[in-house]
């Protein structure tokens, strides 16, 4: 079994989902709420998680939404209070494992969630109360079973972020078979979420070496591999290389991420059914080009080095590398443009003034104005 043992416990191989509840004995979970969505429960994923199952079978809540949503935090907090639960179990994707991030907030602590987003100053106010969990994703992207951090829309429609240690899940079961029945278009997507943490990780400008080269395998991994795993689902090999890519990317971004991020947490809120990896995705190639001239990217030859890993020509130059990024997105099948997702020039000013607030605005390597953003999305249309 392959441990490592960086951030968290990450469990890592075909099968490892048979460690939860050795996971959980050495968490101290007795009585976990189990959290997924109906898609998983539907595709038969969740029997397979609990077939090694020994214990009184967990409750389960199915209700997350593809963006989850403050409400949704709540009724599962309900849930894990009548059931005195004292942990949570998370099976499903980066949405699932959110909301139990959000749980683990509103089953412990007063008040409304925005007492509690970073962006409200309010990381320091969540404490060791937190509920412990254990992170089991279902597909290769989001990275959030690594991450201290939780993406939530709040009552209000805002779409923000949570962060503090105390979320990041005890345990990390990583088994690349639960991700064996996503369908081709959802492989698709979040790969490309993966590819552009690691990729908008490694841009950043914050000293951190350790995520630099954590993203640069990540990204080359993902990159590789993404294509097969959409087109042959069964190979096992492609699997394990996407989830990889998808751990090491959220290893990775706890340094920062940036502009991409700042747009697709902002129309992601205004348009809650989008896809926030196939956001990323567009997003991507403009934000490549804003940020190739800045002095950090050619101080530390950033553009040749992400070129080196995704397997591209020595001296690729900016424009080459963001276009080579859209027509990956293109091959897979997945939007590479805003106007085709429902998005219109209407929202602009509505996107970028979300935008300049998100906590991802701040850690971009260069700083975006209005301006810049309405370039971006121009570009991006």
């Amino acid at each position: 079994m392959a441990l490592i043992q960086y951030l968290t416990h990450v469990h890592m191989e075909a099968g490892a989902r048979r460690m939860l509840v050795s996971e959980c004995a050495r968490v101290g979970i007795k009585r976990p709420l189990l959290v997924t969505d109906a898609g998983v429960k539907a595709a038969g994923v969740l029997e397979l998680v609990l077939e090694s199952w020994s214990l009184t079978p967990p409750p389960v809540y199915d209700g997350t939404p593809p963006n989850p949503t403050e409400a949704a935090v709540l009724a599962a907090a309900t849930l894990y209070r009548e059931h005195q639960c004292d942990g949570l179990i998370a099976v499903g994707g980066g949405s699932s494992i959110d909301l139990a991030k959000g749980v683990a907030i509103a089953a412990t602590h007063e008040g409304p969630l925005t007492r509690y987003a970073t962006i409200e100053g309010g990381a320091g106010n969540i404490t060791s109360r937190a509920a412990p969990l254990i992170a089991i994703p279902t597909t290769a992207g989001t990275g959030s079973e690594v991450a201290r951090g939780a993406i939530i829309i709040v009552s209000d429609g805002r779409k923000l972020g949570f962060h503090n240690w105390e979320l990041l899940p005890k345990s990390a079961i990583c088994d690349p078979e639960l991700t064996r029945r996503l369908p081709p278009l959802l492989t698709a997507a979040t790969g490309m979420d993966a590819i552009a943490h690691c990729m908008e990780t490694f841009m950043s400008s914050a000293f951190n070496p350790a995520a630099d080269g954590i993203a640069l395998e990540g990204l080359r991994r993902g990159w590789r591999q993404v294509e097969r795993a959409t087109r042959h689902g069964d190979d096992m090999d492609a699997r394990l290389d996407l989830m990889a890519a998808s751990t090491l990317g959220a290893l990775a971004f706890q340094k920062g991420l940036g502009c991409v991020h700042s747009l697709s947490h902002a129309l992601g809120g205004l348009m809650p059914k989008l896809h926030h990896g196939t956001l990323n995705a567009v997003f991507l190639p403009t934000v490549i080009r804003f940020n190739g001239a800045h002095d950090s990217m050619r101080k530390d030859d950033k553009i040749a080095r992400m070129a080196h890993a995704m397997g591209l020509q020595e001296g690729t130059p900016t424009d080459e590398l963001a276009a080579a990024v859209k027509a990956l997105t293109a091959r897979l099948g997945l939007p590479t443009g805003l106007a085709t997702m429902g998005v219109t020039a209407d929202l602009y000013d509505q996107i970028i003034a979300r935008a300049e607030r998100d906590h991802c605005h701040k850690t971009n390597p260069r700083e975006a104005s209005h301006a810049d953003y309405r370039r971006m999305l121009e570009e991006s249309m």
